[in-house]
């Protein structure tokens, strides 16, 4: 039998809570970075580029 650490025991949450947490500290943090005018990371699907988004809107491309 398998031994199992620490990582392996999640105090009864389900992957489906955690999940939902995940997001939520992640639109947290966006949040955060607005509130404070940083830009937050995003990936443009169309282009094929990761760019720097800033709380005005404005998209600065990474390595452009």
């Amino acid at each position: 039998m398998a031994e199992k650490n620490e990582l392996d025991f999640t105090c009864g949450i389900s992957d489906e809570e955690l999940t939902e947490r995940f997001k939520a500290s992640i639109r947290i943090d966006e949040e955060i970075r607005r509130v404070k005018g940083l830009p937050t990371a995003r990936y443009d699907d169309k282009a094929k580029k990761a760019y720097l988004e800033y709380p005005d809107g404005r998209r600065e491309y990474v390595g452009a």
